[in-house]
């Protein structure tokens, strides 16, 4: 994908440009309060904001600040026939209700009006999606989105997690081709394949020693430069491990624990790989396995009792285990079902400690909102993606 080129009548407005007369320390002061967006805008309003932003310094500063306050987001899709939308949601976590950012953009302004992208937890900003054989990452702060290759296979069920690899400085999707046999919990992986977000970038084949079974639908995680995702090895459900930079693939074993085997799922949690366990959408306990060495395989074990959502809050739907928060919180959402959502959608902060809840409500969504997904630990980016697809 080419670069943005500056037109002469932007060249021209920046002749008059009115950042030049103002100090660095104003300017970046000024950046440093706006939202993803509009830093992101200015790249190409005003040649001299444009060198502050694209700066190193800059680029670290505004890095290390979203870093330290990771927000919620929040994808909806839905909206009236043929005039479908998407909307991000981005929310403080720690100030909820006072700083609310929402960016309406079209995923895939080609595709049909009912596609709906399944998106991955977001990383260092960015966030990649999947309709069917179409893929994209883009950017929810900016509303900017660019489409991958297509992937050469003649198999229909496509698995992909996504990734950064600080090694090198890049993004990447890893994606399985599978075989689906029976039941979606049969798919047995079959060829892997890996492409770098960037210009002119291929899919590329990847080996894995490992014959495993990938589980269709759980959440994987990213962390420092690797992938972890929930698969079925020996007949065991195992956490399996992507290197980005590598490009290698091992496998971790679980604890022999009942209820983690047919259970478990992975879940958000800030610098830690854990696995949650919860009985048939039931909230009443929740145990969590963290992985405390990843080379010894060694496991802890923390049991959270949680009051019934339903008793507590007086409804039917069923909420979903999400992740745990720096602060210690947990996460709860509705479930997300292909029927209208909640109407005013929302999600619960639970505190075990205090045993209190807080509820997060989310307004202004799309018209008839069909498809909800709730991401914690969202650390923002005003990355253009012309700039490195």
């Amino acid at each position: 994908m080419e670069m943005v080129k500056r037109s002469k009548k932007q060249d021209e407005i920046n002749v008059n440009d009115p950042f030049m007369t103002l100090q660095n320390d104003m300017n970046v002061e000024i950046l440093m309060k706006l939202p993803p967006g509009s830093i992101a805008r200015l790249l190409f309003a005003s040649k001299h904001l444009s060198s502050i932003i694209l700066g190193k310094e800059f680029t670290e500063l505004y890095r290390t600040r979203s870093s330290t306050q990771p927000r919620h987001l929040v994808s909806v899709h839905g909206g009236h026939p043929y005039v479908w939308r998407h909307r991000f949601h981005s929310i403080s976590q720690e100030y909820p209700s006072s700083n609310h950012d929402k960016v309406s953009c079209s995923v895939d302004p080609y595709g049909p009006c009912l596609a709906t992208y399944d998106f991955t937890p977001p990383v260092r900003g960015l966030i990649f999606g999947r309709h069917c054989s179409n893929m994209v990452v883009g950017n929810p702060g900016t509303g900017q989105f660019v489409f991958l290759p297509r992937v050469e296979t003649t198999h229909q069920c496509i698995l992909c997690v996504f990734g950064y690899d600080p090694v090198n400085d890049v993004y990447k999707v890893l994606c399985m081709t599978v075989v689906t046999k029976y039941t979606p919990c049969d798919a047995m992986s079959e060829v892997h394949q890996v492409i770098t977000v960037g210009a002119k970038e291929k899919w590329r084949m990847v080996e894995c020693k490992y014959p495993y079974h990938h589980y269709p639908g759980y959440q994987e995680i990213c962390r420092d430069g690797v992938i972890y995702y929930l698969a079925s090895y020996k007949g065991k459900k195992s956490l399996m491990r992507f290197d980005l930079s590598s490009e290698d693939f091992n496998v971790t074993k679980l604890p022999e624990d009942q209820k983690l085997q047919r259970f478990g799922e992975m879940v958000n949690h800030t610098g830690k790989i854990t696995v949650a366990t919860t009985l048939l959408g039931c909230i009443d306990p929740v145990d969590l396995w963290v992985l405390e060495d990843v080379n010894k395989e060694v496991w802890s074990k923390t049991v959270v009792v949680v009051p019934s959502l339903p008793e507590r809050f007086g409804m039917s739907y069923e909420f979903v285990f999400k992740g745990i928060l720096g602060t210690g919180e947990m996460i709860f959402a509705p479930r997300t079902t292909p029927s209208p959502s909640p109407n005013p959608f929302f999600f619960l902060c639970y505190n075990p400690e205090g045993g209190k809840f807080r509820k997060i409500e989310i307004d202004e969504l799309v018209d008839y909102p069909v498809f909800i997904q709730v991401f914690v630990d969202h650390v923002e980016s005003y990355m253009v993606l012309s700039r490195v697809c």
